[in-house]
This record gives C-alpha cells, structure tokens and sequence, in this order.
C-alpha cells in the first residue's frame, strides 16, 4: 500500500522534480513496487498536457541594447601618443576594429535570441513527444481493460503555469501536490491531481474519468484543514459527461495554513455548507 510520503513523491516525480539523491531512492522504490509504478504512471498522464500549454518565448527586445551598451563601456581605446622631440607622428585613425566590435556584438545578440527561441522550441517538442507516449500507454490500457475510457489527459493551462512558476522560483516546498484515488466501486479508474499555492492561496484540480451527474447535482471539492472541525469548501464543478473531466481553479471559502487532505464529494446542485453526499475522491 501506498503511504502518504510515497504519493507525494510519486507526484514530484510525475514532474520531473526530484533531484539527486531523493530521485535515486525513489526509482529504486519504483523497481520493488509495481503499485508505486502504476501511481506514478497515472499521474504521469496528468503532466502530460503541459506540452499544449506551454508558451514559446521570445527574449527581450532590449536585450541587443544592453550587449551593445556593455561593449561600448568596456572597450578600452588605444592610448594617446606620447610627446617627444621626434618630428611630428601621423595622428592615430579611428580604430577599424570599433566597427567590426559592433558587428561582433550584434551577431552575439541575435545568436544569443535564436538559442532561446530553438531552447523554447525544443521543450515544446519534448513536451509532446512526452504526451505521444502518454497516449501509446492509453490504448494499450484500453486493450488491456476492455471498458476502461482513456486516463487522465490535459491538466490545463493553470497546472503548466503552476509548474512554470515553481520551477522559475526553484522552491518545491510551497507547494501542496496530491494524487486523490478513487472510492466509487463503479468508477475504480477514476484519478485526480491537486496543486495548491498557499502564496496565492488558489489551486487547481483535474479529474478525469467520473461519472457525469443528474442536473440536480455537482461535485464539491473540499480541503481539509486540522484547524477546522469541518472541511473548506472549495467549491463546485462538473465534468464532461463524455469524458468524466474537468480542470477547476478554485480558492477555499476561508483562510487555509496547512493542507491533510483534498476530497471531492457528491451534493445537491449549488453546494453545501458542510460534506452532507458520500465522498468519491479523496487523496491519502
């Protein structure tokens, strides 16, 4: 069985962001636990979508006028001629080699803009080949289930720029990332992944694969705070009645310090102040 520090070890690394030592000791957990790889494959499927929502970008534009600046204060001209009793020496030229300086630099900048366009370029193309292979795995699972639809695909837009940003600021510890199971015995294969920032105090959830409601009911996500006696609500959603999904950018109804768990339940339409329906995703 999976504990809680495994599950969110196998969240970071659905990302790609251990490192190190911690990644080594993961992987080797990965080899003795088959339970463990299938987590991790599953949320792997959730970070896959990232190759969609990741934007190509451009350098600055005023990043040519910085190079050129620089190499203007840093050139050192060549010093005045001394005087002396000799006949008069012809007075130096204007150094040829200031022009070529400033092709030089120019031609550094550009290069300097085509690598971040190509870097850019290239993580998308990662990004996707990631997302190829992701949807390899999805049919086989389909051959392999019989009736089991597709695994969980794009995790939106919000999750990429929740990674964007936590890989830019370089602080993993911020961050609450889980993995919500399911605890519909009709719906065993339906997944979630949570990422809350408590900086922002905003989240996003995915879910695929639940099953499509009555008009009178929703979803209604919940975060458990030890300092409250009930669950936060995090408000309601519903999801594709074909696919089971949805991707949801929620803030909790009152201020949150720590996280122990997420879970989604089932209510009537609109929400309800306190958990009232039987829980259907819940996070260990």
């Amino acid at each position: 069985m999976i504990d809680e520090r495994q599950d969110e070890l196998a969240a970071l690394h659905a990302l790609d962001l251990l490192e190190g030592a911690e990644r080594e000791a993961f992987v080797a957990e990965l080899g003795r636990s088959s339970e463990l790889r299938k987590r991790v494959g599953d949320l792997r499927q959730a970070a896959a979508a990232l190759a969609h929502t990741a934007p190509v970008s451009d350098p600055p534009a005023s990043l040519r006028d910085r190079i050129l600046a620089s190499a203007a204060a840093t050139a050192s001209p060549f010093p005045e001629p001394q005087a002396a009793p000799a006949p008069a020496r012809r007075p130096i030229p204007f150094p040829v080699w200031i022009p070529w300086l400033a092709a030089a630099c120019f031609g550094a900048a550009a290069l300097w803009s085509d690598r971040l366009y190509f870097s850019a370029r290239s993580e998308n193309l990662s990004l996707r080949d990631q997302q190829r292979l992701a949807q390899q795995a999805l049919e086989q699972a389909r051959g392999q289930l019989g009736d089991a639809s597709r695994l969980l695909a794009a995790s939106g837009r919000e999750i990429a720029e929740l990674g964007a940003r936590l890989k830019a600021e370089g602080d993993l510890a911020h961050f609450k990332i889980a993995a919500l199971a399911s605890m519909l015995g009709n719906s065993p294969a339906a997944v979630a992944v949570a990422v809350w920032d408590p900086t922002q105090e905003e989240g996003v959830l995915a879910v695929s694969k639940l099953p499509a409601l009555a008009a009178a009911m929703d979803y209604q996500l919940w975060v458990i705070d030890p300092q409250y006696p009930t669950p936060v609500s995090g408000g309601v959603f519903t999801v594709d009645p074909v696919t089971g999904e949805a991707h949801v950018v929620f803030r909790a109804n009152r201020p949150v310090k720590s996280i122990a768990k997420f879970a989604v339940s089932l209510e009537r339409k609109g929400g309800v102040p306190k958990p009232e329906g039987p829980i259907v995703l819940l996070s260990q």
